[in-house]
């Protein structure tokens, strides 16, 4: 009997509740400089690979981390510093019952050889700014022992002196990337199993509050 009169205080709360416009941007010459972490609750690392030129096989890693050292006065040189374990990589495979494919592209040797292979790592070489908000990371990705070159595209979102959620100061970037993957040793089924994969990162980097107190001080 009382769960219907609390839905109707409940709906009352919601619309009766102030609703803030669009967050308010910070120009990211104003904000804190100093490293920023990785907010894993709004981050995704998704990869796409060619299956027999008939689809984009689409997969992603859910555990990943990274560090961003902003610079606010000279954003080239900022650097980025990520790491990928390799035993999160998830797919929308739908037979479990058939095989563990999830397991099979984390451990197999052909694939990401997690048991020898641990993490992933990217660090970053050379930041360029060559548009309004756009610009390219040029770094190095550590893969199967092999470390290449791997560049990526990004798109600088917007920055917030303090996220109204977080209440963080907190950057927010897109990057797009292409990478050959048997110049990491990963050459299985190729070219069945296209060698060109596609990368889409999503990023938001929060700094602890105490982290861009200290900073300003």
């Amino acid at each position: 009997m009382k769960i219907l009169p609390l839905f109707f205080i409940a709906i009352g709360l919601i619309i009766s509740a102030p609703q803030n416009a669009t967050a308010q941007m910070t120009d990211y010459q104003d904000m804190p400089a100093g490293v920023y972490n990785l907010d894993e609750t709004h981050a995704m690392l998704i990869w796409r690979v060619s299956h027999l030129g008939l689809s984009n096989y689409t997969a992603r890693f859910t555990d990943f981390d990274a560090d961003l050292t902003f610079d606010p006065e000279n954003p080239e040189n900022s650097q980025l510093v990520a790491t990928v374990n390799p035993m999160s990589v998830e797919t929308d495979y739908p037979y479990p019952e058939r095989k563990d494919f999830d397991k099979v592209l984390a451990t197999g040797e052909d694939w990401f050889n997690a048991g020898n292979f641990p993490k992933i790592e990217y660090k970053s070489r050379k930041i360029t700014h060559n548009g309004d908000n756009t610009g390219t990371i040029e770094g190095d990705l550590t893969l199967l022992s092999v470390t290449m070159p791997l560049t990526l595209d990004v798109t600088f979102n917007g920055a917030m002196a303090e996220q109204p959620f977080s209440k963080k100061p907190t950057l927010g970037f897109s990057a797009t990337g292409t990478m050959k993957r048997s110049d990491w040793g990963m050459g299985a089924f190729v070219p069945n199993i296209g060698d060109e994969v596609e990368l889409i990162i999503e990023a938001e980097f929060g700094m602890e509050p105490e982290a861009s107190e200290n900073e300003g001080s």
